[in-house]
């Protein structure tokens, strides 16, 4: 295992910084404090994504906006040459001090362009998504594109420490470019403890035939998310305690090759296996109205919902896989499975559903605990202060 460097302490002279990143609602609902901190700082923002309903949210932070089109699923060499251009040309334009770049395809083509025109590079590998899940020809072009436009970056953070093994394995990172993070880190005056719905109403003495129980998955609805596994398991759940609700939560992503269409979480909610909770523009609300939060994911980066729902005091059930591991303390705040079993969930959920109410809310506790210890997000914050203090 590598070990990493400590980074020095220090705040930056003000200076330029664009973000950029895949979408507009990803900067507004996971980079927010981090880019109110940078406006704080004195420092000039401009984020660069492809525009949604969420820009002007962004614009009231006190930032410029600039419309990136990319297709961020698509593997056409002739778009992704575009989209290599219209960085050059952005940062030809703004002349940043520094490109701050998550997500894929900003990473890879941020980053070429940013070397291109000679601008410094701080990368944030937030997962690996579902290429280099899958493995194939396309993983190998895209280990070799992360290779080369990660050469000259400045920093690159990961989110947990497998995903820096893998690159380092690889070869697609120099340790003295590498640095860890806690994920996105979270809110923790924002997503506060609130009680567990199942401990508050009133009710004949425990049983966990007759508690009434809710489960929430809040993710993309991808494949990749677990999605599939979840329902199998909430079939074998709920056929015996059929009082117990397993709700989804998240939108559509129709443009994923790995996406759940809208037809059959139709078909699922039909069958009354699961209740669809559609959106949502503040997950605190639903958040409160479960009382364990699942995500049998196939790989994570560290991820958010994990880290907003442990700082609300929620027990959870995760993959044992790199990104979750580090969010759930098997036994200590939430339960671990094994990934793409749904019969291993299911049997975690019906543990986590028969636990006394005592040990149920020492998890929630824990949970709580946890991660303000190690996923506060001004430990996030202080370390792009660190970099662009050491960029000078």
């Amino acid at each position: 295992m590598v070990t990493l460097q400590v980074l020095p302490l220090g705040v930056a002279l003000a200076v330029k910084v664009v973000i950029t990143i895949n979408a507009a609602w990803n900067l507004l609902n996971f980079r927010t404090g981090l880019i109110k901190a940078l406006v704080a700082d004195g420092h000039t923002v401009v984020l660069a994504a492809p525009a949604d309903e969420h820009v002007p949210a962004l614009l009231a932070l006190g930032v410029q906006f600039v419309d990136v089109p990319m297709h961020t699923h698509g593997t056409n060499p002739l778009t992704d040459l575009g989209l290599w251009w219209r960085f050059v040309c952005l940062l030809k334009h703004e002349r940043p001090n520094v490109l701050m770049a998550y997500t894929a395809k900003p990473n890879v083509y941020g980053a070429l362009a940013a070397r291109w025109v000679g601008v410094p590079v701080i990368n944030n590998i937030a997962g690996l998504g579902s290429v280099f899940i899958k493995g194939g020809w396309l993983a190998r072009v895209l280990k070799g594109l992360y290779r080369l436009s990660l050469a000259r970056s400045y920093r690159v953070f990961f989110q947990n420490p497998d995903d820096l093994q893998l690159f380092f394995d690889h070869r697609l990172v120099a340790l003295e470019q590498a640095a860890l993070l806690p994920g996105s880190g979270v809110d923790l005056q924002k997503f506060r403890p609130v009680p567990l719905p199942c401990l508050q109403s009133t009710r004949p003495p425990y049983s966990s035939d007759h508690r009434r129980f809710v489960f929430l998955l809040v993710a993309r609805m991808l494949k990749d998310k677990g999605i599939e596994e979840y329902v199998q398991a909430a079939r074998w759940l709920k056929a015996r305690h059929p009082h117990v609700e397993c709700a989804l939560l998240g939108f559509v992503d129709g443009e994923n090759p790995t996406a759940i269409s809208a037809v059959q979480i139709q078909a699922w909610v039909s069958e009354s296996v699961i209740s669809y909770w559609g959106t949502s523009t503040d997950v605190r609300v639903q958040l409160a109205q479960a009382d364990c939060v699942v995500l049998p994911s196939y790989r994570e980066g560290t991820p958010r919902t994990l880290l907003e729902a442990a700082a609300m005091a929620r027990p959870l059930v995760a993959t044992d896989v790199p990104g979750c591991r580090e969010v759930v303390r098997d036994g200590l705040n939430g339960l671990l499975c094994q990934p793409r079993d749904p019969q291993d969930l299911a049997k975690k959920m019906a543990r986590m559903l028969a636990l006394p109410d005592a040990h149920l809310q020492q998890m929630a506790h824990a949970s709580r605990q946890w991660v303000a210890q190690r996923f506060d997000e001004n430990l996030v914050i202080d370390q792009y202060r660190k970099a662009l203090h050491e960029l000078g």
